[in-house]
């Protein structure tokens, strides 16, 4: 009995064994098919072999660790894509398109690497990554107070060439420069000057586009709605986003910036909820955003500290007027304010010494690189003071997860919700960011930090938006569900999506359905198909 036994398990294992081989073999086989495809549509005057990387590729981990932003998804168990293609051409894209649909096989598109979830270059189904680094040309012209800026290029990047051609102009965009402007645009994408322009998508006048049929297309050639989704309703869900044309505001040459922390001992809650009552309602030109955080004092205890952090568009003395009026127990005094240019005011805002050359805006690498979590919320009416109190309390108890407070009001309460698929504007008096950041690896360190966040998100529960609890696209959150690339019901693909895109999600559906009707840009929190639309044969 015990030879027979031996000779089961051996066969056993040589049967497993012979079934990785073929299934290892088949994969091989499929990738090497798929190389060809792309090799075999690549155009003679811009060929493609030198963007294609494999595993067997002696860079190919470089190239893809090089965009990763969230160290929870550069681990050695992180799935990886079975090619990158790092387009150099607009052809390289339709090539990647069609190659992709042909083969069946799942696209993710990044451009800066800033996905909360990685859901730009992570994935459980085969895939391969397009990769827009390499396509970030930007033409500024200040006449006509516009640019084309290619989806791989940093808000860095585009900051500093408007720089170069004036101190008068501006883009209304996040504070972080290693930001892709693909994800950021195309999810709809904010900054400090959102109360007196809007959000980024807000100001885009024209796209370039590879659609779900390869062509390349404008605005015009794409029809409004297709260019009404890819501005705030994800452009990955629609197309491939190649550049988009942005309107340039004007900003005064002289700002001011000033950042002032104030504790519980230093009268804290008084100051925001003064802050709650005032910082939506201020000029279009003052946005302070409310950064909430634990510390240690000197005794060792535990206490809130709220930091006011302030863009004015105009000079300190204007500035120490409205406040003194407007928002007087902060006591802002003219020691705190700086004035600065513009394009300097980004890097106070992103924590670089002002005298530092504004070249550093180039830099494609983040100071820093952290595990992390995001979650969001919307506030529609003041946390009254007792609530502030309990969410102190709370804080300090779970110590680590911080919030960010960025106020609305202003130009957003302006735009009507449906002008484009952001949805989030009268009513909503801010938009509240939680944080996680931690440098521990391993899941259990992960477990750790990300429960805390959703604890904290728990518990703002009875303070902010209800039916839906409406949320920040571009604050990925993967707890807020998954598509499970477009085969979830519909039921809970439109619950999830009514959170970011609320009345705006059946018109992004219908397009949707239009303009991609066998869903090959599908992701895990992709736009879904109407119903009867959903191939359920596609291994997408």
């Amino acid at each position: 009995m015990g030879k027979l036994k031996a000779v089961v398990v051996v066969t056993m294992i040589s049967t497993v064994l012979l079934s990785f081989l073929w299934r290892a073999t088949l994969h091989l086989e499929d990738n090497e098919s798929f190389v060809r495809c792309l090799l075999d549509h690549s155009h003679p005057s811009h060929p493609i072999s030198s963007a294609i990387y494999t595993p067997k590729s002696s860079s190919f981990s470089s190239v893809l660790e090089s965009y990763i932003r969230n160290l929870r998804f550069n681990e050695s168990s992180t799935p990886k894509p079975f090619l990158i293609l790092t387009a150099l051409h607009e052809s390289h894209i339709q090539a990647a398109v069609t190659c992709g649909k042909s083969h069946g096989v799942q696209m993710k598109i990044r451009s800066g690497g800033h996905d909360y979830e990685g859901l730009s270059y992570v994935s459980t189904l085969p895939f391969f990554l397009l990769d827009m680094f390499n396509l970030r040309s930007i033409g500024v012209d200040i006449e006509t107070e516009t640019a084309w800026v290619q989806t791989g290029a940093t808000l860095g990047e585009v900051f500093y060439r408007i720089a170069e051609k004036s101190k008068t102009h501006g883009f209304p965009a996040g504070v972080c420069p290693t930001v892709g402007v693909g994800g950021h645009i195309s999810g709809a994408g904010y900054g400090n000057m959102m109360r007196k322009y809007g959000v980024s998508a807000d100001n885009v006048l024209d796209a370039l586009i590879i659609d779900a049929n390869g062509r390349l297309l404008d605005r015009q050639s794409m029809g409004e709605d297709l260019f009404w989704a890819i501005r705030g309703g994800g452009g990955a869900s629609f197309a491939v986003v190649l550049a988009y044309k942005i309107k340039l505001v004007r900003v005064p040459e002289t700002v001011t910036v000033f950042q002032v922390d104030r504790t519980l001992e230093e009268d804290a809650t008084d100051i925001v909820d003064q802050w709650q009552h005032v910082a939506y309602n201020l000029p279009q030109e003052l946005f302070i955003r409310l950064m909430l955080d634990v510390v240690v004092k000197s005794s060792g205890e535990k206490t809130l500290r709220a930091s006011f952090v302030s863009l004015f568009l105009g000079d300190s003395e204007s500035l120490l007027s409205i406040m003194k009026e407007r928002f007087p127990k902060l006591g802002l005094s003219k020691s705190d304010c700086i004035e600065t240019s513009w394009v300097k005011s980004v890097l106070f805002w992103s924590n670089i010494p002002l005298e530092t050359d504004i070249q550093v805006l180039l830099d494609r690498t983040p100071q820093t690189l952290d595990y992390l979590k995001r979650k969001s919320d919307y506030v529609r009416e003041p946390i009254p003071k007792a609530g502030l109190e309990s969410l102190w309390k709370k804080m300090m108890e779970l110590e680590k997860p911080r919030m960010y407070f960025n106020p609305y009001g202003g130009k957003m309460a302006e735009i009507a919700a449906e002008e484009i698929p952001f949805p989030h504007r009268a009513g909503n008096l801010w938009k509240i960011q939680y944080l996680a950041n931690w440098n521990e690896a391993g899941i259990e360190a992960a477990n750790r930090y990300i429960d805390l966040t959703r604890r904290l998100h728990e518990f703002m529960t009875p303070f902010v938006s209800k039916n839906p609890r409406q949320a920040f696209l571009n604050y990925r959150d993967a707890d807020l569900g998954s598509s499970s690339h477009g085969k979830a019901s519909y039921s809970e693909a439109r619950l999830n999506g009514m959170k970011w895109f609320m009345g705006n999600f059946d018109r992004l559906v219908q397009i949707k359905t239009e303009v991609d009707p066998t869903n090959f840009f599908s992701y895990e929190q992709s736009i879904p198909l109407l119903p009867h639309q959903v191939h359920l044969d596609d291994d997408m």
